[in-house]
């Protein structure tokens, strides 16, 4: 009984283009995930150039209240932002967890702004503490005043002087704010950024 030749042949034939089949189904399959990491990598690059970038200013007044003004300086290509949401941060880089029992709680604590300034209660749709106020847009060369005010100590903190040394723990220390943008259906650019306060050293009087 002869060799079955052409049965041979076409089960060769059909391996062979089988392998050329998977071979192509992964060189496709490996070409869509280059594409899609080009792209990922190109979207990054876009919405890093767009992050936006802004001029804060803390204006010094004869009332109660100072000034903050925060302007969106660019970049030109981003326009404008629909939302902006600011916090004020710690002006340190403390770990302020409690260590003992009793007061104060952790949620005294957090609720403490702890720094030289705070937003002004019920100015700008600021918040009881002062931590934040309501969000708002800005379009690229625009900018927004906001009201605030010196901080005060913690309501746990003892002493007759506790003010004085309130006032001087926060002395040439920034205010530090991390503000949190949005723009259409981008991902948020959240910048971080510190704010000099314009302030002479304390003179003592002995």
């Amino acid at each position: 009984m002869g060799t079955p030749w052409a049965s041979i042949i076409a089960g060769t034939t059909a391996v062979f283009s089988a392998v050329a089949t998977g071979g192509a189904w992964l060189a496709a399959r490996r070409a869509n995930a280059t594409a899609d990491a080009v792209a990922r990598i190109e979207r990054d690059r876009w919405h890093a150039e767009l992050t936006p970038q802004f001029r804060i200013t803390l204006e010094r007044t004869n009332n109660r209240t100072d000034r903050l003004s925060v302007h969106l300086a660019g970049p030109l290509s981003l326009g404008s932002l629909d939302e902006i949401r600011v916090v004020v941060m710690s002006s340190d880089d403390m770990d302020r967890a409690p260590r003992l029992a009793g007061p104060p709680t952790q949620d005294e604590v957090d609720a403490q702004v702890w720094g030289p300034y705070r937003f002004t209660h019920g100015a700008d749709g600021a918040d009881v503490d002062g931590r934040t106020i309501a969000p708002f847009a800005l379009r690229v060369g625009a900018g927004r005043p906001f009201s605030i005010e010196k901080t005060s100590p913690p309501p746990w903190q003892e002493g007759s002087d506790r003010v004085e040394r309130w006032r001087d723990q926060w002395l040439n220390k920034p205010m530090r704010l991390v503000l949190t943008c949005r723009r259409g259906g981008l991902d948020p650019w959240v910048v971080p950024y510190e704010v000099e306060v314009p302030q002479a050293p304390r003179v003592r009087t002995l």
